[in-house]
Order: structure tokens, then sequence, then C-alpha cells
């Protein structure tokens, strides 16, 4: 079962806020789908053959063949903030 801590946790190590109402709301939807997921648990697959993929899929992908590169100059020409001939981003982690 999932009760509040834990939803205040996770929400603490996303660098999420939610308000009280939001939590129960969460603790309850997240409660739902964990049932459904423990039903899953009962269900017999004994005789049931292993199944990797179902559909007989080929690799879709192209070559990965070198070509031309971009000009770093006109590929940094729109960038809101650059140093030393790269992007420059906010910092995302502590």
């Amino acid at each position: 079962m999932v009760d509040k801590s834990t939803i205040q946790n996770v929400a603490k190590l996303a660098k999420l806020e939610f308000r009280e109402d939001e939590i129960d709301m969460i603790v309850k939807k997240l409660d739902n789908v964990l049932s459904y997921v423990k039903m899953l648990d009962e269900v017999n697959v004994d005789n049931v053959d292993i199944t990797y993929n179902p559909i007989d899929l080929k690799n879709a992908f192209r070559e990965d063949n070198v070509g031309k590169s971009l000009d770093r100059e006109k590929v940094l020409q729109n960038a809101p903030d650059k140093e030393m001939g790269c992007f420059k981003v906010p910092k995302v982690l502590d």
C-alpha cells in the first residue's frame, strides 16, 4: 500500500510540490493501479510459452553513415547563451 509519506518522499526527490488534496488523490490512484497489477500475479502462466515479441519485426534503422557536420558558428548563432563554442544551459543538478 502507498501512503502519504511515500508520495511526499518521491515528490521531494523529484523536486515536485503537491497540495494535500493532490497527495490524497495520488495515493488513491496509485493504490488502484497497484491493486490491478497485483491481480496479474494471480494469473496462471505455467503452460504459457515465453514470448519475447509476438510481432516479427526487423530493425528498421538506416545505416549510420558519416556525413558533413554543421558549421559550429551557424548552429550557435541563435543560441540564447553560449560559452567556449557550446550551448550554455541553466544548471539542473545540485
